[in-house]
């Protein structure tokens, strides 16, 4: 039996100053703006909230009607979640009779062609970040692009790194030891954060208008709602950002030279499929490229190696430039029983995880070994509360809840010692609530969502409607935020409408030339 993990902790349990505690978390929140009935708004971005491209809280995602909620980097889960408050109280004030949608899966949406794309202004990057989701649109399918989630953005201390690298004795550079741990932690992730589907799912029905006027290949529960009776997060399975048009598509998470090298050779290779789109249609732009991959980001995977880029800088050469610097989480759906869409448990449980992943053994990934961990997501996915599941380790079977058990017992390991650290017990708890998720299906947020829709008696969309409703009543009734963080929200507001007229004003070449240097620039 391989023993990496415990010889890692127990390592970190012996040298008391090497602390796991005291990281940074940001949370990244996405949540469709829809009319009081329940309709995708086609509204304008409200002027209130400033400007999508560069407000620093408040941005839109592929619609105009989906907005983003960003946190900073911050020091607590606490910190993270009030900030996610703050916002939304904000934001609610700016929506007049509109609502915020509670669920991943969209309320009744319109036609793929009706669904408004996020709009950036005039300037050479707001046309692009427009142009890109329009090519979005014409590969996936807008109805897929509203399917909203919650991003959790983490990095261990500073001060963790090199005292690790020590304990280990390796004699490598700190970016180049920092960045191939983190990819260890980015491959452990993939083979396990199945389990972040069955734990914090919320997402096993859906409103039957997602499917466009087709029928699509699932159980009905109502009239309006499609369901997998054992499903956790159908977001995150084939019919949403699992999806299989990327399938051809392998970026190599072995090495960060090969990752960066990987995505780079996709953004320049050519796809027949998006070669018959073309790039400019009737005098507009279809889309960036008809590549496999537009730009980085378009590139789907529940978890992305990421640092901070500067004004202009492409995510791969940031990349090449200081090594990897923090991972951003992305396979985590809205919590529909929580006003901000996610708590400091499911956070905590993450950090937790996140640290598992980095102190267990982690293998490089071969083709076998990384299609096993596609389909152990697939199926947790759209199965994954099925009595007697099986998943695949190592090419061998292995019951879920048996697998689940076991990776449990080793993050509540890990939170013992963020615990010790930190002075309380509070990831001991997050850590044992999700293991009471593992003993019991039936408590986890997938299942108790399928069951309150069927106590109920109404659709999904109703149940969600009705839920948004008392959402946006919350956030009305709620203490105001502190007069400074209004003041710090609203202020960014106003200077992000500023920044992007500078923006408009300072272009200096033709959106032809921009593009040209921004695809050189890599």
């Amino acid at each position: 039996m391989n023993q990496v993990f415990e010889q890692r902790l127990g390592a970190l349990q012996a040298h008391s100053e090497v602390t796991v505690a005291g990281g940074r978390r940001g949370v990244e929140k996405e949540s469709l703006r829809v009319t009081s009935d329940g309709y995708l708004a086609k509204t304008p971005h409200p002027e209130g909230l400033g400007s999508a491209l560069t407000n620093r809280f408040i941005t839109t995602d592929f619609s105009e009607a989906l907005l983003e909620f960003v946190t900073p980097a911050l020091g607590t889960t606490w910190e993270a979640l009030q900030v996610v408050c703050d916002i939304h109280q904000f934001t609610y004030r700016q929506l007049g009779d509109e609502l915020l949608w509670c669920a991943s899966m969209p309320c009744r949406i319109p036609a793929d062609a009706d669904i408004p794309l996020a709009r950036y202004g005039n300037s050479n990057v707001g046309r692009m970040k427009t142009i890109y989701r329009r090519g979005l649109g014409h590969r996936y399918g807008r109805n897929m692009q509203t399917i909203s989630g919650v991003h959790f953005n983490y990095s261990l201390p500073e001060s963790f790194w090199p005292m690790y690298r020590h304990i280990l004795g390796d004699e490598v550079g700190d970016s180049e030891f920092r960045s191939a741990h983190y990819l260890g932690l980015v491959r452990n992730f993939r083979r396990y954060g199945w389990i972040i589907l069955y734990l914090f799912g919320a997402s096993p029905a859906l409103c039957k208008s997602f499917g466009g006027g087709k029928a699509l290949s699932m159980p009905e529960l109502n009239a309006e709602t499609y369901y997998e009776p054992f499903g956790t997060s159908l977001r995150m399975s084939d019919l949403g950002y699992n999806n299989q048009t990327q399938a051809g598509i392998s970026i190599s998470l072995n090495r960060l030279d090969d990752y960066i090298r990987d995505l780079s050779e996709a953004i320049r290779t050519p796809e027949p499929a998006y070669e018959k789109i073309g790039v400019i249609r009737d005098g507009e732009y279809q889309q960036l490229s008809t590549n496999k991959l537009q730009i980085e980001n378009e590139y789907y995977s529940p978890i992305r190696p990421k640092r901070v880029a500067r004004s202009g800088e492409r995510p791969t050469a940031a990349l090449t430039r200081g090594g990897i610097e923090y991972v951003e989480i992305r396979s985590l759906d809205i919590n529909i029983s929580d006003p901000a869409g996610i708590n400091q448990n499911t956070m905590r449980f993450i950090e937790a995880f996140l640290i598992y992943c980095l102190l267990e053994d982690s293998p490089s990934f071969d083709s076998r070994s990384f299609e096993e961990a596609v389909r152990n997501q697939s199926l947790t996915a759209k199965r994954g509360r099925e009595p007697g599941l099986a998943l695949e380790r190592s090419g061998k079977p292995i019951d879920l809840l048996v697998w689940a058990g076991e990776i449990v017992d080793k993050v509540a390991a890990v939170a013992e010692l963020i615990d010790r650290q930190e002075g309380d017990g509070s990831y001991r708890d997050a850590v044992s609530f999700a293991a009471s998720q593992v003993a019991e299906p039936d408590s986890t947020p997938s299942a108790r969502l399928l069951q309150e829709l069927r106590d109920s008696d109404c659709s999904f969309f109703e149940f969600a409607l009705e839920v948004s409703h008392r959402h946006k009543s919350y956030f009305s009734s709620i203490a105001p935020m502190p007069p400074e963080r209004a003041q710090q929200i609203e202020r960014e507001a106003l200077e992000s409408a500023q920044r992007q007229r500078d923006i408009e004003a300072s272009d200096e070449i033709s959106f032809e030339d921009y593009l040209a240097r921004y695809f050189a620039s890599g």
